[in-house]
């Protein structure tokens, strides 16, 4: 026997539920507002409540779109910029030191040291997170490290420096040199840093040496 279902009552949570379609609009803007907050306060004292107030945005509005802190973290790192070491806008002078010369530019120093102090608030739940730490590697570290390793590489396959040169760990030198300054020293980032740090160790490291003046 057929049963006629014409005339049965579908439970409640089986009918389809209408509702107003999420605007994710003002998704770049807060997660500007969770990177800046999170720079400032670090991941412990980051609430909800003061990136909705950055962003000028009601606080529901970050619960519809992320029913946690930590989910609204791991989507603001994964969301950074990583524009300027993408392979197409690396600088080839024709030198290894010129090529990381050239990565010195203002607007990259200031985004490096933002993104040394976001690193520095999420030091606190990198441990308890892997989730959270491989969304910082992934947003932090590897880009920089990936564009180090293609300019130390092309300087190898250019005969400029010693194909038994350890790239990877070289390709992190300067960046832990850099975090270490900003959370332990206290001091700036600057472009004076940073060329001493390319002139007296990276060069050195690779066999090149002290330039002449």
């Amino acid at each position: 026997m057929t049963l006629d279902t014409s005339q049965v009552d579908l439970p409640a949570e089986a009918s389809p539920k209408l509702g107003r379609k999420r605007d994710h609009t003002r998704d770049p803007d807060i997660l500007e507002a969770a990177l800046d907050v999170l720079a400032e306060t670090g991941y412990d004292g980051m609430t909800m409540e003061l990136v909705a107030a950055r962003a000028k945005a009601g606080k529901a509005t970050l619960y519809r779109r992320w029913p946690s802190k930590g989910e609204l973290v791991i989507d603001a790192i994964a969301c950074m910029k990583r524009g300027d070491f993408d392979r197409n806008n690396l600088p080839d002078t024709g030198t290894l030191r010129g090529d990381l010369v050239a990565m010195i530019k203002p607007h990259a120093v200031e985004d490096g040291t933002r993104k040394t102090r976001i690193m520095a608030g999420l030091m606190s739940m990198i441990s308890r997170s892997p989730e959270l730490a491989e969304a910082a590697r992934a947003a932090i570290v590897e880009p920089r490290a990936y564009a180090n390793r293609f300019l130390l590489q092309r300087a190898i396959d250019r005969g400029e420096i010693p194909a038994d040169c350890d790239i990877d760990n070289l390709a992190l030198l300067g960046q832990s040199m850099a975090i270490y300054r900003v959370l332990v020293l206290q001091k700036p980032v600057n472009r004076e840093f940073v060329v001493q740090l390319i002139d007296g160790v990276i060069l050195p490291a690779v066999g090149l040496g002290h330039p002449r003046p």
